[in-house]
Parts: C-alpha cells; sequence; structure tokens
C-alpha cells in the first residue's frame, strides 16, 4: 500500500473517531449542566453554601442512573439521601462541626402541620421531571446520619433510602392542592402517580419544565452556574410522628437526563401545637449547679420570687478573636438560633482558668434545654459534642441566684 493511501485512509478514520465524540460530548452536554437543590427548609447543601465550603450546592448529583420512567428504582449509592456532591468532595450525608450542617434541626415543626417547602432549579439544568419529600420514621437509622464523627456505609445510606420511600410526603395529603400527572409519562407508565409532584412538560414553550412550577423570575434563588428558579409546595407533617432531630429528604428525578438529585434538611418535629424553636439532640445531658441561698425561708416552703439569676460558668480555651456563645430552647437563649444567642464574658478568663461566663434572669418553674458554641474569628461556628443540657428551675425556689458550672465536651 502506498504511504498516501495509508495516510488518507489514517485521515479517514481520525476524522470518523473525532466526529463520534464530538457526537458523544454533545450528547452528554446535558450531563455536566444540570441541576437543584433544597433551599427550605435549609438543606445541609444549602448550608453548604453558605459556609463557603460548597462552591456549587446544585452539582450535588446522582449519575449516570435510571431516574425516568420508575421514580425508585435506582441505588443511591455513595450519594445516600443527603446528597454527595463530587465537585467538592463533600459527602452531606455526615453532619460537620466545622461548617455547621447536620449539628441542629434548622426548624421544628407540629406534628400534623401543613409546611411550605421550596427547592432550586438552575437555568442551564433544568431536566424535567418530577419531585418528592419524604420522612422515615427509623430513628436507630436517622441517627447514623446524624453523627458528625461517623461516615454511614452504602449499605446503611441504601436502607435510609427505602426507608424515605415507605415515607412518602404525598401531594394528595394536602387538602385543595393541585396534583397533576406529567405530561411527559404515559398512562401505565412508572411514572403516571401524582403522589409525587410533577415539573410541567419538559418542551413546553412556556412555564416549562420544572422552572414553571411556580413560573418565578430568573434569580429568585441562589445557583451558581445560571440563576435559579423558585419551586415550591406544600406538605402535610405525619400527624402521629414526633423526633428531637430527623430528616426531611428531597429527590427529584430528571425527564431528560440519567440524574437524581438528592438533599436532606434537618429538622424537629414536636407534638401538636409545637413550638417553632430548634432542638440540637434527641438525649439530655446534666450539669453541677451551685445556689447562693437569699433567704433564711427553708426550701421546702414556696418563696414569692418573680426571677432567678441564672449564671453559666463555662470552661474552654479559646484565642483571641474567637467567642463562646450559650444557645438553647427558649428566648432568653436565642430559641436554638446562634446568631439570636447570648455572647459569653471572658472577663474572668485566665490562662489557668479559661472561664466564660453569662448570666440570665429567668421565672422560677421554667424548663430549659442548652448547648454552648465556639464562634471563629471568621463566624464560624462549632457546637460542643454530646448530647443537650437540660435544667429545671423549681417553681419554689428560695435562692436569688444559681451557678450552672460545666466544662466544654
Amino acid at each position: 500500500m502506498k504511504y498516501e493511501t495509508v495516510l488518507a485512509s489514517a485521515t479517514t478514520i481520525n476524522m470518523k473517531m473525532s466526529t463520534k465524540a464530538l457526537v458523544v460530548a454533545v450528547g452528554l452536554a446535558p450531563c455536566v449542566a444540570g441541576h437543584g437543590y433544597l433551599t427550605i427548609p435549609k438543606s445541609r447543601t444549602r448550608l453548604g453554601s453558605e459556609s463557603g465550603k460548597d462552591t456549587c450546592p446544585e452539582c450535588t448529583i446522582l449519575e449516570p442512573v435510571s431516574s425516568w420512567p420508575d421514580l425508585d428504582v435506582a441505588p443511591v449509592g455513595r450519594s445516600g439521601v443527603c446528597g454527595y456532591n463530587a465537585r467538592v468532595s463533600v459527602d452531606y450525608n455526615q453532619p460537620s462541626r466545622e461548617y455547621g450542617w447536620g449539628m441542629y434541626p434548622v426548624v421544628t415543626y407540629a406534628a400534623g402541620s401543613t409546611i411550605d417547602v421550596e427547592w432550586c432549579v438552575d437555568n442551564n439544568g433544568d431536566h424535567g421531571g418530577m419531585f418528592t419529600y419524604r420522612i422515615c420514621r427509623d430513628q436507630a437509622l436517622i441517627d447514623k446520619f446524624l453523627d458528625p464523627t461517623y461516615l454511614p456505609t452504602e449499605a446503611e445510606k441504601q436502607a435510609a433510602e427505602d426507608c424515605f420511600d415507605e415515607g412518602l410526603l404525598k401531594c394528595t395529603d394536602v387538602s385543595g392542592q393541585s396534583c397533576g400527572y406529567n405530561p411527559d409519562c404515559a398512562t401505565g407508565e412508572a411514572c403516571y402517580r401524582n403522589d409525587w409532584f410533577t415539573c410541567n412538560a419538559f418542551n413546553a414553550h412556556s412555564r416549562r419544565a420544572c422552572q414553571g412550577v411556580d413560573g418565578a423570575p430568573l434569580g429568585s434563588c441562589f445557583t451558581t452556574i445560571a440563576g435559579g428558579y423558585s419551586v415550591s409546595k406544600k406538605i402535610q407533617i405525619p400527624a402521629d410522628f414526633v423526633s428531637n432531630h430527623t430528616l426531611l429528604s428531597f429527590k427529584w428525578n430528571s425527564f431528560q437526563t440519567g440524574q437524581i438529585y438528592l438533599s436532606c434538611a434537618d429538622i424537629a418535629v414536636t407534638g401538636h401545637g409545637g413550638s417553632s424553636g430548634t432542638s440540637p439532640s434527641s438525649t439530655l445531658s446534666t450539669v453541677t449547679k451551685t445556689a447562693t441561698s437569699a433567704s433564711t425561708t427553708s426550701s421546702s416552703t414556696a418563696c414569692a420570687r418573680s426571677t432567678v439569676a441564672v449564671t453559666f460558668n463555662e470552661a474552654v480555651s479559646t484565642t483571641y478573636g474567637q467567642m463562646i456563645k450559650v444557645v438553647g430552647s427558649i428566648a432568653e437563649l436565642g430559641n436554638w438560633d446562634v446568631n439570636a444567642a447570648p455572647a459569653m464574658s471572658a472577663s474572668k478568663y485566665t490562662s489557668s482558668n479559661p472561664l466564660w461566663t453569662y448570666t440570665m434572669s429567668i421565672a422560677p418553674g421554667k424548663s430549659f434545654e442548652y448547648k454552648f458554641v465556639h464562634v471563629a474569628a471568621s463566624g464560624a461556628v462549632t457546637w460542643e459534642s454530646g448530647p443537650n443540657r437540660s435544667y429545671s428551675v423549681a417553681s419554689n425556689i428560695c435562692e436569688s441566684t444559681l451557678s450552672l458550672d460545666s466544662t466544654w465536651k
């Protein structure tokens, strides 16, 4: 064979291979632009973004998988129920003390209440499809996803996914809510169901796909790629379910691409009429109490006190620019909101006795839970480990002051 013929043949082959590679690349293009995540209540993914750790919250993707038409068939793998973001190597199935997600509930709902939920779909990655919200009732299993020292195994992640599948919070649970069938799903297909929420037709000329659900303007929610559109719905918390700390799971199955998006939010669920505060842990711990009596009346006799001064003494070593706060389940301690929680004083701090103190006034008969948090100079928040601390002020207390002495855990 002549050299020219060989060269021509090789060139032709290379051109064909290049063309095929280009076709494959174009075919895969939608897979790199996909994207959405839970925003209300604040998901771990959203908190990861707000902390600065996650530079692309909408990029937490489970792929490639069979996402359509069977919405439940794909195993979650390392993605788990809370999502794994390969772009920034963050596994949201494990809480982060450093960045704050998963350490405590972001909101508390009352059992049986109807609540607003919202997620954000990126402008360049709206692949249509269907989405849902779920709760798992197996607290022992969920607890594995609440431990900052433990990363659930893939088997545990799949077990949690199966549990969440059983705890579907159906669209049809909310009276008066429109629950239609996906226009890209034919009758008889596995996706032909209205217990999940549906996006609009993928190729609709107006109000297309998921961004058309609300018809919200571009930029109504945050994404880093091309700006996002909010997608809001209502769900009902089960009337017979309570937990001091559990997870609300969000799942979106794409119609156009083999992708599933998973996020989770840390929530608490109280009995009917519960408060809107949060509760970081389902168990309690005790503290050492000392009291100074300001009355000669016996402690067994009711005393007419309107308030008691409670002083928190927390031993914890810090460096310049750092701060300790005490946050808890009552308004005086910020209702579990770190931003609203009181800062402790370092006026008694020494190298040999690193003491932080704070005094509050509280009514007799009041009970509360609390924890200490470390706030770095950068603003990063670290919660002490272990269960919540708790204390109850006796209703017939005669002391004017109480001291709760503890050491950072």
